[in-house]
């Protein structure tokens, strides 16, 4: 299947227009205002690729459980569910980040301006607390490279904090595979004239999973209170609390998918993978505005995460004695501020400045996962260590409107992560890996953008971002030496991009062009025995287009659709000796990146009938994309449609039910790729036609 729903896509595309034009009211689209940059400002005025997704559209007939339910909207971003909780979802931004076989690297993630992403470039958003959501922002181009490492691209999350009277409301779904849900908050004011407000959630999920052995289960609370301070200043507060145990049904070859799709692996099952996952953490955000056009502003966290996980790892691949076992036992301690000044003296001009500090400090064991014959069991200890990275950057950005249409964007970031590592488990055959790095580089953006009137604009940016390896893709040297691996450098890479965006009552559209180019990007040179070596991939380009449009064709009918062309591929071939001959190629010149599917597109139409009942048809679409460097496994394209109804009734429409339908055909489909699996797993197989029930009560 080269591309589904190609044509009615495009006729979407070249209607839309003209029935906007036609049949709708005015004033309908509401203008949107980001803050993914420096400062707060409407979208209009950025020079960059830059998207909102509001609270409605993330619960509108939808269940709120994933991101994958609402950022496929935006164009540029592939969000793959692998139906494996313990291995959170496959997030990507124009191509960065899908190499990553577990949580989500290349980007940066923030929930409400506290970093969700460490210091070396690790991810996790399974604390992201989606029902209580006011917005999420997707920043995507060179301008993501001012919020330093691993900067692909930045996705940040918004608590909603409603004022006036407090308000409870309790939730419940159920839906295929044994899902269900349990939630209640309470939010709203403290006080009349609405100085504090307070909002506390609380959930339960679980599911019993599409596959065998991928039943979940996961427990989430957060508190965030909003203090309003003298001469409008603002203090926030952000407490969260995560809990979540899950089995892994690993990946399948294609000979195991053409078998039994539901089927967990044999070692997933023998060994009986899974993994627990605890995270408490608090942040504080302050703002002050002071003396005639300054305002100062502080960022301030710290947090724990536990994680213990059993792989699969067989008895006889523990034998080595460099084996670091088959049980992962990490307990994480972060922290971090982020203190900033900014000048506006006037509404031309505006100059942000800051410096950041932020670290990690990790305890890492590994233990045999087998007791004699028994298996997926703790056994002796194989790896004992004490990780600990830091960051440290300085940053300025300016916003200038040089004339009445031109503006322009501009920053400098200049980042520095030291890496360290102590050792404590030396024995014969393993020496001792302890060690330290440190990388560090500046960061330059420039944009600028003309405004052709009040409803088009086009800009145009350029600037270069960088990656560090993490501690996982450090741990292992490919000469099989004890220390880190120094001979892996971070990855640099070159942004461009052109766009335009427009909006008139009924209206709004928005097409990027870009292109990034990216040396020694980060990619699995080997994996054997659970020890996985880094390496470096030479030269790789990423080009492509996007759009996004959304138009009011009716007073009861709104329009929406997204595409994305992306060309992702190496170029230079990385050979695992110097002859480099053809069957020694480890990447080759031409082929397509792993995990990045050249064409992907998203539509939704929308009818509300009357004010107590709105429906939604979806439509989202892919091309095919590979699983591996050497483009031999390749995931099929597909297409799929979706189908949520929501009725509000009751004095005041305190009811709220909804149904949704995905996969209304029932296609048989892969959900996401593990990428270079090293048994050749790579596949993770999407469930069929699905049904989702829920009902709210707001009180």
């Amino acid at each position: 299947m080269d591309f589904p729903l190609r044509k009615p896509l495009a006729l979407a595309l070249a209607l839309a227009p003209a029935l906007a034009a036609a049949g709708a009211p005015p004033a309908v689209l509401d203008p949107v205002v980001v803050t993914a940059t420096a400062g707060e400002r409407p979208r209009s005025q950025v020079p960059a690729a830059v998207d909102v997704i509001d609270g409605e559209a993330l619960r509108l007939a939808r269940p709120a459980l994933s991101l994958a339910e609402a950022l496929p909207r935006v164009p540029g971003v592939v969000v793959r569910d692998r139906q494996n909780q313990a291995q959170d979802l496959q997030l990507s931004i124009r191509g960065f980040g899908a190499r990553a076989s577990f949580g989500v690297r290349g980007l940066r993630l923030y929930s409400d301006g506290i970093p969700a992403t460490m210091p070396d470039g690790q991810g996790q958003v399974s604390h992201f607390a989606l029902p209580a959501a006011e917005r999420i922002e997707v920043l995507r181009g060179p301008f993501s490279a001012l919020h330093g490492n691993a900067s692909g691209g930045v996705v940040s999350v918004t608590t909603a904090m409603p004022a006036g009277a407090p308000r409870t409301e309790v939730e419940g779904l159920g839906g295929a595979d044994g899902l269900w849900r349990l939630g209640a908050s309470w939010a709203g004011s403290l006080d009349e004239d609405d100085r504090h407000r307070l909002r506390v959630d609380w959930q339960r999920a679980a599911a019993d999973g599409y596959r065998e052995h991928s039943a979940w289960q996961r427990d989430a609370a957060q508190l965030a209170w909003r203090a309003q301070l003298p001469q409008s200043g603002e203090l926030r507060l952000l407490a969260n609390h995560l809990e979540l145990e899950a089995d892994d049904p690993q990946g399948l070859t294609a000979a195991q998918l053409a078998g039994n799709r539901r089927a967990a692996s044999a070692g997933a099952l023998q060994f009986d993978t899974r993994k627990t996952v605890s995270q408490q953490q608090l942040g504080a955000r302050w703002r002050q505005p002071v003396t005639g056009a300054h305002e100062l502003s502080l960022s301030a966290w710290t947090g724990r995460r536990q994680t213990f996980q059993v792989l699969s790892v067989p008895v006889a691949a523990q034998a080595s004695p460099g084996s670091g076992g088959g049980v992962i036992d990490l307990d994480r301690d972060y922290a971090g501020a982020d203190l900033r000044w900014q000048w506006q003296p006037s509404d031309a001009l505006t100059l942000t400045a800051g410096a950041l500090h932020e670290r990690a400090e990790e305890t890492r064991r590994g233990f045999e996962n087998f007791i004699g014959g028994q298996l997926g069991v703790v056994g002796a200890l194989r790896r004992d260590e004490d990780n600990r990275v830091t960051g440290d950057d300085a940053y300025a950005q300016l916003d200038w409107a040089l004339a009445e249409r031109w503006r322009l964007g501009a920053g400098l970031r200049h980042s520095q992560v030291r890496f360290a590592s102590r050792d404590r488990y030396v024995r014969p055959g393993n020496p001792d890996d302890s060690g330290a790095l440190r990388y560090s580089r500046t960061t330059p953006v420039l944009g600028l953008l003309f405004a052709g009137g009040e409803d088009w604009s086009v800009y145009a940016n350029a600037g270069t971002g960088f990656e560090t390896p993490t501690f996982a893709e450090l741990a292992y040297r490919s000469d099989g030496g004890s220390g880190l691996n120094e001979a892996l450098r971070p990855a640099r890479s070159r942004h461009v991009e052109l766009g335009a965006r427009g909006a008139t009552a009924a209206l709004r559209w928005d097409v990027a062009l870009f292109q990034a180019r990216t040396e020694d990007e980060l990619f699995v040179l080997s994996s054997l025995g659970g020890r996985s070596v880094f390496g470096n991939a030479g030269l790789t380009r990423r080009r492509g287009a996007e759009f996004y449009f959304e138009a009011q064709l009716a007073p009861d009918w709104r329009l929406a659709a997204s595409g994305t062309w992306l060309d992702a591929r190496q170029r230079r071939d990385v050979c695992t000796t110097p002859a480099c001959a053809p069957g020694q190629r480890r990447l080759v010149a031409g082929n397509r990146l792993p995990g990045v599917a050249e064409r992907s597109a998203w539509a939704e139409l929308r009818w509300d009938a009357g004010e107590a009942t709105t429906a939604l048809f979806e439509a989202r679409a892919t091309s095919g994309y590979f699983a591996d460097d050497l483009n031999t496994a390749r995931a099929p394209g597909h297409a799929l449609l979706g189908l949520g109804v929501e009725h509000r009734f009751g004095r005041g429409q305190r009811f709220t039910a909804w149904a949704r339908v995905d996969n209304l055909l029932g296609r048989e489909t892969i959900g996401s790729v593990i990428v270079n699996e090293a048994n050749g797993r790579y596949f993770e197989p999407a469930p069929g036609r699905t049904l989702m029930l829920g009902l709210r009560l707001s009180l």
